[in-house]
């Protein structure tokens, strides 16, 4: 089994108990990083966040069902009190405990079922190549994303595009997509760039990322970039848990060379992956 399907073994079997994110990542034996990136990889979703949203609708289902005492439904997801229940109640389902009970239904409600893992991964994933890159600064608009909202990031792309070429200090031919910054909630924080050689005079909302001398695993990927979720997923569940190698505290990013053409999506990239030396 990779990470997220041990992960998901893990949390639907353990749905009820008071788990953390800690007691995920040891059950799938990697990183808490390791884990949450490769769950929002394969699933597109967090993993605390899908744990929340599971408990919960398995707490409307109780509801639905005439479940007499609200505060004991609430417990048994994970609730302390009355009110933070229905506060993340109403945030799920746009209704209170309430009115479900009252209504004894759960058609009108967006339930999140458990994922059933879909086990393809890239059968053609070329083996990487390692490089350790030399540090360079990579600047560009920047921002925060969960799994759930990363749909977002073609549009950052598109914003980006006016600045190419009138960015002080910018190094033509090359474009990069960096992620860091994650958290243990699934949150990170994509930086669409350039290289650049300094970081004066550049414009006040742009993000600056150095990156540090660091072994890399690169990886290409030469189809359509649409199809570049499959290659990452295939690169966290699968390759890495048998590689031997652990992932390293630095950025992960994207290289886009000459050779991509963004108005087609077609010629490929690279997909630098810190690990460890």
């Amino acid at each position: 089994m990779n990470p997220t399907e041990k992960a998901l073994w893990f949390v639907e079997s353990h749905l009820p108990e008071a788990i953390s994110l800690d007691d995920v990542a040891q059950s799938s034996g990697v990183s808490r990083f390791h884990v949450t990136r490769a769950f929002g990889a394969a699933t597109g979703r967090s993993v605390m966040g899908y744990m929340r949203s599971r408990r919960l609708t398995e707490a409307a289902r109780k509801l639905a069902g005439g479940a007499p005492d609200i505060l004991a439904v609430a417990l048994d997801a994970g609730y302390n009190s009355h009110e933070a229940f229905t506060r993340a109640f109403r945030d799920q389902f746009g209704t209170t405990p309430e009115l479900v009970r009252a209504q004894g239904s759960t058609n009108n409600l967006d339930l999140v079922e458990p994922i059933l893992m879909d086990q393809s991964f890239l059968t053609n994933l070329e083996p990487p190549r390692f490089e350790t890159s030399r540090p360079f600064l990579i600047a560009g608009l920047g921002e925060r994303y969960s799994c759930e909202t990363s749909a977002g990031i073609p549009m950052q792309w598109q914003r980006f595009a006016p600045y190419i070429g009138n960015i002080p200090g910018e190094i033509s031919g090359v474009f990069y997509g960096v992620c860091l910054n994650g958290d243990d909630a699934g949150n990170f924080d994509y930086v669409v760039g350039v290289e650049v050689s300094g970081f004066a005079d550049l414009p006040k909302d742009f993000y600056r990322v150095r990156v540090p001398a660091q072994k890399y695993a690169v990886f290409s990927h030469r189809e359509h970039i649409s199809s570049i979720r499959r290659t990452i997923n295939t690169i966290w569940n699968s390759w890495l848990p048998a590689s031997g190698h652990e992932i390293a505290d630095a950025p992960e990013f994207e290289r886009y060379g000459p050779e991509f053409d963004a108005h087609s999506g077609n010629g490929g990239l690279e997909i630098w992956v810190p690990v460890k030396a």
